[in-house]
């Protein structure tokens, strides 16, 4: 998978786990996710950033997820981590760091109205190791999720990292 691929995989994931932040309100099940990311500054050649539209992705979460992170855990990220979380009634606020490959940190920002529907958004600053050369780079993710069944289907958990 290519670097570009990966980051863009990153951003989703990451929309997931935000998008699904409450334990309190969130429903275990499936998930349908419509991401936009955009690229501020783009560590990639001209025509070569990814993400450049509406990604639509079914995500399945499990009642663990829900109860130990209120979401997709946010450890399967590679090296990023989420801290400093905030929850509200009607949202959460957090930070990821990345180190390693990715370097840097987000903010996030997510609200629900209802069990059924939330909305979020990621803006990331860091760089990326691309061969002998830290590129620099900025994106921001924007994520809707509506909840769709308590019967995930085909669609399988992402795996927790440990």
């Amino acid at each position: 998978m290519s670097i570009a691929h990966r980051c863009f995989l990153g951003a989703v994931c990451l929309a997931v786990s935000v998008n699904l932040a409450s334990a309190q309100t969130r429903k275990a099940g499936l998930w349908e996710v419509n991401t936009t990311m955009s690229w501020q500054q783009s560590p990639f050649p001209a025509g070569m950033n990814p993400g450049g539209g509406p990604h639509t992705t079914q995500v399945c979460v499990t009642q663990a997820q829900i109860d130990k992170y209120g979401s997709v855990p946010p450890e399967m990220h590679g090296d990023c981590q989420v801290s400093n979380v905030v929850k509200k009634p009607n949202g959460m606020t957090a930070e990821m760091v990345c180190t390693g490959h990715l370097q840097g940190k987000g903010d996030i920002q997510a609200s629900w109205t209802d069990a059924d529907h939330s909305t979020s958004k990621v803006h990331f600053i860091g760089s990326m190791q691309m061969g002998p050369r830290s590129q620099p780079f900025e994106w921001t993710a924007e994520s809707t999720s509506v909840f769709k069944s308590t019967d995930c289907g085909s669609v399988k958990p992402i795996p927790e990292s440990h």
